[in-house]
């Protein structure tokens, strides 16, 4: 009786070169996502500059409400940092702003 097992010395045999894809043809499934586009990198989109450190506006205070408006939805929901591109700072100073409008009746709470 031979011996079926392979030893360590003896490598499995590799699939044969038809089976494979060529070198460099996308690896997908049947109806999955087609081929790549020529390059194959998706650039991340380019970040949003805080509007009011742009214009140098150091506070953001509750009777400035033109500003104040533009960082709401006309239902007065505060729109949120990654939307507008305010950063951490200033967008404290808008909800605190948009908060003592609503409480003083000058934004409402809902459209």
């Amino acid at each position: 009786m031979e011996n079926k097992e392979t030893t360590p010395s003896q490598s499995p045999t590799p699939a044969p070169a038809a089976a494979r894809p060529p070198m460099g043809a996308p690896m997908h499934r049947e109806g999955g996502p087609g081929p790549r586009r020529p390059g194959g990198r998706r650039f991340a989109p380019r970040r949003k500059v805080c509007r009011l450190c742009a214009e140098h506006i150091d506070l953001v205070d509750y009777k400035q409400a033109q500003i104040v408006k533009s960082f709401c939805t006309d239902t007065g929901k505060i729109l949120s940092r990654r939307i507008t591109g305010a950063c951490a700072k200033h967008q404290r100073q808008i909800m605190r702003a948009v908060k003592i409008n609503r409480n003083l009746s000058l934004m409402s709470y809902n459209g």
